[in-house]
């Protein structure tokens, strides 16, 4: 498989035009990744362009490709979230990593109760930044068209505010209901929004929040997943029911 770069704006590029690698990802390319001139590459912009071609010249500083091919791939409907409480460690960093590999779309960044992890107003900007560089990378090395949004840092509130447009899953270890059995389907258009709490679990007066906002509680399996795998675990089980998979 062709090893796969990102553009800034590659929106007009056609079918023999040529376009330029610039910046770090023409130094990952040339010094990294050791492409040579006359390798087939990929490049896309990460909002849907994916374009096949030939690199011409291959430095540090400038990697120049001629488009072989293209192909502009329309973004997924329904569009799968990860609601992902902050998390110790690099836990919540593992499932942002996983779930963006496994197809998510966007990605929340969630200020749970219980979270040992706490973002501030000074942290939650350097937080979302270091979340999108974990994205971007997983993206292109999962060759994804679309790289996931990455939203600001989000309260319950803000958070079960979400419902009145879309369906909010809340992964619950003690739900009476598995997330096989919500019938969730491909032809309704709204996000399916997954919710998956810190280390501690979901407090008590969250899950009333979300209960409120129409939230559906369920369960992965009899076991309790980490909160780095609940994620990516829920998220395979959804894209198999909305037929991505």
């Amino acid at each position: 498989m062709a090893l796969h770069f990102l553009l800034d704006d590659p929106t007009g590029a056609r079918v023999g035009d040529a376009v330029t690698l610039t910046g770090s990802e023409a130094h990952h390319a040339a010094a990294v990744r050791r492409v040579r001139s006359g390798e087939q590459v990929t490049v896309g912009d990460g909002r849907g362009a994916w374009l096949t071609g030939e690199c011409e010249a291959v430095t540090p500083r400038e990697v120049v490709v001629r488009i072989t091919h293209r192909i502009d791939t329309p973004a997924a409907t329904p569009r799968i979230v990860l609601a992902q409480a902050l998390a110790k460690g690099d836990r919540d960093e593992l499932a942002v990593q996983a779930a963006t590999e496994l197809g998510v779309d966007e990605i929340v960044p969630w200020q749970a109760a219980r979270s040992i992890s706490r973002w501030d107003s000074a942290k939650a900007e350097k937080g979302r930044t270091r979340w999108a560089s974990i994205v971007r990378e997983a993206a292109k090395q999962a060759h994804r068209a679309w790289i996931p949004d990455v939203a600001a840092l989000e309260t319950t509130a803000a958070l079960a505010g979400r419902g009145a447009a879309s369906v909010i899953v809340v992964l619950e270890p003690t739900a009476p209901r598995r997330l096989t059995e919500l019938g969730l389907r491909a032809d309704d258009p709204r996000d399916v929004i997954l919710v998956v709490g810190p280390e501690g679990g979901i407090a008590p007066e969250e899950l009333e929040a979300f209960g409120r906002s129409g939230a559906t509680l369920a369960r992965l399996g009899d076991t309790v997943l980490r909160t780095s795998t609940a994620g990516p675990a829920a998220l395979a089980v959804v894209s198999a029911a909305l037929h991505r998979w």
